[in-house]
């Protein structure tokens, strides 16, 4: 298990160093420790950037937060930080900031792969999700999309799916929440990543659900698969070594992005997904992006028909290496400096991404002040946009 009293000081540090001149330097940092597509961080033997951290968390001579005692004896006073809320066996969750269970605050989530063909639908709990990867699983086909859930509270999952086969990338982008990985196989090309040290997944073995479809669209996540999965497998469901800290920062108040950059409205946006046309819509009444697919909202029967809406939205350009014919791929989801877009509230800022490593999270940075970018409380919905077709994306 986790040291959390260490996990809390290294969430700290890295909320200490959100100022432009950190940014960059964290942008060289990670440029120097990068290997080109989707190497292993830990096969790089190149040195690492230097950084003197005293200064960059304040400790320097510049800082601006001194207080000298001129300054304090002319009457100048420092601002009293507001006090933090707290709710009686509460916690706020490291993944939506939202208010969930104490109980649930070691508890590791876990990544679900759900097959996203029209056959498919609808889906089962989706809604449950405290944030969706859509992928573009292959090359062919009109580049069809799959659905990644990552989930914090799976305990209570009574129906989830369907679930189908992972790719080498999800596998990377589950490490990032130490997240156990839920799919049934994948082709040989994902043997060596499966195989790595920070690698935890469950592979098939899920409940059958009789729905009158095909056998590939009938495998679910149904209540007690997972109490299952766990007892009889090596992996613990809290956190382990190999968790690099909260992954998104959020803001304490509602952000509006004409206040913290270059913002452009969005109230839809259209993905160039050609197989299933995915399109967000901006919801008033809500203040939320509503999904759609194949022309149609997109609702979870596990949950009242309830349809899968999302508080942020982070589009990402992201190149891909093609693996054979048959249309298999994998992103360059370790990369940096390349762009994507924020989304909130109606208005949209451009970003740059940066993920130096396996396990280590995706950084979004404002592209005007260099500053990682805070997030709104709620649900977040993350595109791996082809970067070939990025300048199809539409912004309306």
């Amino acid at each position: 298990m986790i040291d959390q009293d260490v996990l809390k000081g290294d969430i700290m540090k890295r909320k200490n160093m959100k100022n432009k001149g950190i940014a960059l330097l964290l942008v060289m940092a990670m440029a120097a420790a990068s290997m080109t597509g989707c190497g292993n961080k830990e096969e790089s033997k190149e040195p690492t950037t230097e950084i003197d951290f005293a200064d960059l968390t304040g400790g320097g001579s510049n800082s601006s937060s001194d207080t000298t005692p001129e300054t304090a004896a002319a009457g100048e006073s420092e601002t009293e930080p507001l006090e933090e809320e707290t709710r009686e066996g509460m916690y706020r969750s490291e993944i939506t900031n939202e208010w969930i269970d104490e109980s649930l605050k070691n508890q590791r989530p876990i990544a679900v792969m759900v097959d996203n063909e029209k056959t498919a639908l609808p889906h089962y709990g989706l809604t449950e999700a405290d944030v969706v990867y859509e992928i573009m699983n292959s090359t062919l086909n009109g580049r069809i999309t799959r659905f990644m859930a990552i989930v914090k509270d799976w305990g209570k999952i009574e129906q989830f799916g369907s679930i189908r086969s992972t790719r080498s990338t999800n596998i990377m982008l589950a490490a990032e929440w130490n997240a156990v990985l839920c799919h049934d196989g994948g082709p040989f090309y994902v043997d060596e990543w499966l195989a790595k040290n920070y690698s935890a997944n469950f592979s098939g073995g899920f409940s059958r659900v009789n729905n009158g479809k095909a056998r590939e669209f009938t495998e679910y996540i149904c209540a007690g698969d997972l109490d299952k999965k766990f007892s009889s497998s090596k992996y613990t469901t809290e956190y382990n070594d190999y968790y690099p800290g909260q992954h998104y920062f959020f803001s304490n108040s509602e952000i509006d992005l004409s206040t913290v950059g270059d913002a452009i409205d969005c109230t839809e946006i259209e993905l160039p997904f050609p197989h299933n046309s995915s399109t967000l819509k901006y919801n008033e009444s809500t203040g939320t992006y509503d999904y759609y697919e194949y022309g149609q909202a997109h609702t979870d029967p596990q949950h009242g028909n309830a349809q899968l809406t999302f508080k942020n939205l982070l589009i990402q350009d992201t190149t891909f290496a093609q693996l054979d014919a048959g249309g298999y791929l994998i992103y360059n989801a370790i990369d940096n400096g390349r762009d994507a877009y924020y989304i909130t509230n109606g208005k949209a800022i451009a970003v740059t991404w940066i993920k130096a490593g396996d396990t280590d999270p995706t950084i979004y940075l404002n592209k005007q002040t260099g500053e990682q970018i805070e997030l709104n409380t709620g649900k977040t919905y993350v595109a791996l946009v082809p970067s070939d077709s990025w300048n199809d994306v539409v912004i309306k």
